[in-house]
């Protein structure tokens, strides 16, 4: 079965978190779309690479969206101060669907008012803003929530991203598939 998973980004992502959860997600069978912030598709990675996003947000609808991804790396910062962002996220978040955010990306789900009372981790650069982000684990779940520390873990969000949406067997497919272990 099909899933159409909405990764939301724009210029300054960490293309390992855009990329490596996209190509694991796709390997379990969904539908990966990639949605700029930005007023324009193209995009300029972290790195310096050129990606193209097959969506912006204003061509987004949420009702059609299994799940939604937030990936980090320094773009975040100026989408912080994106209102239509902000909405976009309270507004998924009230359907209960899964919401992930990989490294600084929990900053835009704190600025929307999504983590009270949640547990969630983040990369080490926001936590003294994110002062109850739990350090340690490469992954928190909390309800439909799902976090990531950083790019180094990247892989191992796909796969619990997979899990969620397909279940364990098919998350651990991909995982021996690709060569990596998770610790389960």
């Amino acid at each position: 079965m099909s899933k159409r998973v909405a990764m939301i980004f724009g210029h300054g992502v960490e293309e390992l978190e855009l990329i490596a959860p996209a190509d694991v997600l796709r390997r379990a069978g969904a539908e990966v779309l990639w949605v700029s912030w930005e007023d324009t598709r193209e995009l300029v990675t972290r790195g310096g690479f050129v990606v193209r996003a097959t969506h912006v947000l204003a061509e987004l609808d949420l009702a059609s969206i299994d799940m939604l991804v937030l990936p980090g790396g320094p773009g975040v910062m100026a989408a912080r101060s994106r209102p239509e962002l902000m909405t976009l996220l309270r507004d998924y978040a009230s359907s209960l669907q899964p919401l992930a955010a990989i490294c600084a990306a929990p900053l835009l789900l704190h600025d929307a008012g999504l983590l009270d009372g949640r547990n969630f981790t983040c990369h080490f650069s926001c936590v003294e803003e994110l002062i109850d982000a739990q350090r340690g684990a490469d992954v928190v779940i909390d309800g439909n929530l799902v976090t990531s520390r950083g790019a180094g873990t990247a892989l191992v969000f796909g796969l619990f991203l997979v899990e969620r949406l397909y279940g364990i067997e098919i998350r651990n497919d991909i995982a021996r598939a690709i060569e990596l272990t998770t610790g389960d």
